[in-house]
C-alpha cells in the first residue's frame, strides 16, 4: 500500500470501542511497520460500555466470546457488568500499547477519497474546537451502528403531561435516587430486562409496560464447567476449551431455533412458566408474535429478572398506552400505572459511520444505496472498511472476522504494490437486497435508511455464521474487488 505522496497514517481507525481496539491489535500484529491511529470522539476507551451507565448495565453475550480472542476473559462471571467490561478493555489496550495510538476528543466529521492521490482526506473536530485535517490510506469505521447523541424516541401519547422524571437509559442521570419510587419502564428489550431487577432493589414498585413481549432466557452467570477446566487444566488448554464451548453451543442453539421454531417456543415457554409467579401469566406477557431468534433473545443471569417478579416488587403489563397523565400511564386496556419515574427503554437510533459524511472526489456517498462486500467493505468505496458484528452471536466475533479479512487484503495489497481496493457490483439486477442485520427488531427496521444493504448471492450475502466467516477471512477469495496500482492503473477485477 505504498504511495508516492505522503500521508499521516497508513490506517485510521474510527472509534475506541471493542471493535476499534480489536482492529488496532490486528493491524499492528499483521502489518508491522504500518502507522495507525484511533480517532475517538469521546474521552475514554469503551464505546458503548463507557457511554451507557444505567443501573445493572451488562453484556447480553458471554465474555468468553465477547472478549478479545487474543486476550482471554479470565473473570468468573460469563455475563459481566459494564464496569468490568470497561476495565478489561482499558487493560487490554494498555497491555499491547494500543492506548498510545488513541487521539481522544477527535470526532470525524467528513472523509473524502481522492482518486488522484489514492488517499483519504479527513476533517476532524478536536478538543477545544480545533479543526484538524488528516490523511490516511485506509479507513476502518469501528464506530458501531447507533447514534451516541440522540436516542430512538418513541411516539408516546401525552408524555409531555407527565410531571415526574423522564429518562432514556442512554443518558441515565448519575445522581438519580429512585429509592421508594414507582417506576414504569416502557420497552421489552435487553435494557428493560436488565433494568427491572436492579431498580427493584430500591424502588417501591417497578413495572415493565410492553406493547409486545420478548423471549427471556435464564442462564447462570458463573459456569461450573469453566471453574473445573481452569482448576484441572493448564491455562492455554482451559482458555481454548471454554471459548470453543461458548462458540459452539450458542451457534447450535441459534440454528436449532431457526430450524425447529415450534419446539424452541415450547421449550422456552415451559422454562418461563416454571419461573413466573402465579399472578403473572405466560400468555400474553411472554408469548411473542415472532419465532425465537427472529429478534434477539434477552438473557437474565441467574434468573434475576424472574426473581424480582416473584418477590412482588416488580410487575409486567402487556398493553398499549392510551395516554400519559401527570402522575402515570393509562393503558388502552384500562390499567392506571402510577409513576414517579418513566424510563423510555425504546431502543437505539441507527447511525452508520458515526454520522460522518463520506464522499469520493467530492461526490457524497449514500450508504443505504450500497451493498456490503462480505459484510466488511462497501460497494464503490475505496480503501474503507466498516466493522459490523453479529446480532445472533457475540458482536466481537463478527468484528474480529472483519479485522482479519481486512488485514489479509492489506497484506496482499502491500505485496503486490496495490494502492487501492474497491468492491464493484457487476450486475445489481442479479442481487436481491436484504437488511444487513438478520433480525426483525423495531430499531433495526426503523434504521434501514441509515444502513447499507445485504445481498443474497456471492460476496454480497449478509453474514451470520462465524465459522464460515472466519474461514473466509483467512482463506477466502477476493471475488468482486477491483485493485488499482500505485500509478493509478487498474490492475484487475477479481
Amino acid at each position: 500500500m505504498a504511495s508516492s505522496k505522503p500521508t499521516d497514517f497508513d490506517v485510521v481507525i474510527i472509534g475506541a470501542g471493542i471493535s476499534g481496539i480489536n482492529a488496532a491489535y490486528r493491524v499492528q500484529t499483521a502489518l508491522p511497520g504500518y502507522t495507525y491511529t484511533i480517532l475517538e470522539s469521546r474521552g475514554a476507551i469503551g464505546g458503548t460500555w463507557d457511554l451507557f451507565r444505567y443501573p445493572g448495565i451488562r453484556s447480553d453475550s458471554d465474555l468468553y466470546t465477547f472478549g478479545f480472542p487474543w486476550r482471554p476473559w479470565l473473570e468468573t462471571k460469563a455475563i459481566a457488568d459494564g464496569a468490568s467490561i470497561r476495565k478489561y478493555m482499558v487493560e487490554s489496550a494498555a497491555e499491547y500499547g494500543i492506548d498510545k495510538h488513541i487521539q481522544y476528543y477527535h470526532k470525524l466529521i467528513g472523509a473524502d477519497w481522492s482518486s488522484k492521490s489514492q488517499s483519504w482526506s479527513l476533517a476532524v473536530d478536536a478538543e477545544g474546537g480545533e479543526k484538524r485535517h488528516l490523511r490516511g490510506r485506509f479507513l476502518i469505521f469501528a464506530s458501531g451502528y447507533y447514534d451516541y447523541e440522540v436516542p430512538l424516541e418513541a411516539k408516546i401519547p401525552g408524555i409531555d403531561n407527565f410531571r415526574g422524571t423522564k429518562i432514556h437509559p442512554q443518558f441515565w442521570p448519575e445522581d438519580l435516587d429512585w429509592s421508594g419510587k414507582n417506576i414504569v419502564i416502557i420497552g421489552s428489550g435487553a435494557t428493560a430486562v436488565t433494568l427491572l431487577p436492579n431498580l427493584a432493589q430500591k424502588a417501591l414498585k417497578v413495572t415493565i409496560l410492553q406493547r409486545s413481549p420478548t423471549y427471556v432466557i435464564t442462564r447462570p452467570s458463573v459456569d461450573p464447567s469453566e471453574w473445573f477446566l481452569r482448576r484441572f487444566f493448564p491455562a492455554f488448554i482451559a482458555n481454548r476449551a471454554v471459548r470453543v464451548k461458548y462458540l459452539v453451543i450458542p451457534f447450535l442453539n441459534f440454528h436449532f431455533c431457526r430450524a425447529f421454531p415450534s419446539t424452541a417456543m415450547a421449550l422456552i415457554k415451559s422454562a418461563t412458566e416454571k419461573q413466573l409467579p402465579k399472578s403473572i401469566p405466560q400468555d400474553p406477557n411472554f408469548k411473542p408474535s415472532y419465532n425465537p431468534w427472529e429478534q434477539r433473545l434477552c438473557l437474565c443471569p441467574d434468573g434475576d429478572f424472574f426473581k424480582a417478579l416473584r418477590e412482588g416488587k416488580a410487575d409486567i403489563v402487556t398493553d398499549t398506552i392510551k395516554t400519559v397523565t401527570e402522575t402515570g400511564i393509562l393503558t388502552t386496556g384500562g390499567k392506571d400505572l402510577d409513576a414517579d419515574i418513566i424510563v423510555t427503554a425504546t431502543g437505539l437510533k441507527m447511525k452508520f459511520a458515526g454520522g460522518a459524511s463520506v464522499s469520493i472526489d467530492g461526490v457524497p456517498v449514500k450508504f443505504s444505496d450500497k451493498y456490503m462486500w462480505k459484510g466488511s467493505l462497501l460497494q464503490d468505496l475505496p480503501n474503507a472498511a466498516f466493522v459490523v458484528g453479529y446480532v445472533n452471536a457475540s458482536w466481537t466475533l463478527g468484528a474480529d472476522a472483519t479485522a482479519q479479512l481486512l488485514c489479509r487484503i492489506m497484506q496482499y495489497m502491500k505485496s503486490e504494490g496495490i494502492a487501492s481496493v474497491t468492491p464493484r457490483v457487476q450486475d445489481e439486477s442479479k442481487i436481491h437486497s436484504q437488511s444487513v442485520m438478520n433480525l426483525k427488531s423495531t430499531y433495526i427496521r426503523e434504521g434501514l435508511g441509515e444502513l447499507p444493504k445485504g445481498g443474497d448471492v456471492g460476496p454480497w450475502k449478509r453474514r451470520s455464521n462465524y465459522f464460515k466467516d472466519l474461514w473466509n477471512a483467512k482463506f477466502g477469495g477476493f471475488s468482486g474487488l477491483e485493485f488499482v496500482g500505485n500509478s493509478s492503473d487498474l490492475l484487475k477485477i477479481n
